[in-house]
């Protein structure tokens, strides 16, 4: 990220925002998606961080942070909406289009709506964890400082996260 970005952002500079927001967006989304689980949820929750992130500038005190910072205004914001939207849901279309042969479709649904299944199953904790580290592929260490909780509770987080599921997928297949 480029710091002297954030600077002018946290002196105010609407243009230098606009760029931040437009690089941002997609990487803020997809963990948003990947905690929600549509992109209608999703969409809100990154127009939301952004907004916050413009308002919450200037409390920024190292910009060298600017990527942690972000996605812990990120989270916050999907634990409000989770919060105002208990029931997982996915509006994702599925279209014959976008698919090879009609058995290679009907795997993909199945598989998708059992991890589907399983995910519902899981807290807005262990989703958050799920997404930081799997989505974005980030070590528990820095999933612990978007966080801003201790590397154990991550990595039990994740431990259970994962025994969540595994537990939902095995209950499914009974």
């Amino acid at each position: 990220m480029d710091q002297e970005l954030v600077v002018r952002v946290q002196q105010g500079d609407q243009r230098a925002f606009e760029r931040l927001a437009t690089a941002d967006y997609a990487r803020l989304f997809r963990v948003a998606h990947g905690v929600m689980g549509d992109r209608e949820s999703a969409k809100d929750a990154t127009q939301q961080a952004l907004l916050n992130i413009w308002r919450k500038s200037a409390r920024l005190r190292d910009p060298a942070k600017y990527e942690a910072w972000s996605y812990r205004l990120l989270v916050r914001v999907c634990y409000g909406e989770a919060r105002r939207r208990p029931r997982w849901s996915s509006s994702e279309d599925l279209s014959p289009d976008d698919q090879g042969s009609t058995t290679e479709a009907y795997d993909l649904v199945a598989d998708r709506d059992q991890l589907e299944r399983g995910f519902r199953r899981l807290s807005v904790d262990h989703r958050v964890v799920l997404a930081l580290r799997h989505l974005l592929g980030m070590t528990p260490e820095q999933v612990a400082e978007v966080l801003g909780l201790p590397r154990s509770t991550v990595y039990s987080r994740l431990q259970a996260a994962v025994k969540a599921m595994r537990a939902a997928l095995e209950a499914d297949e009974r």
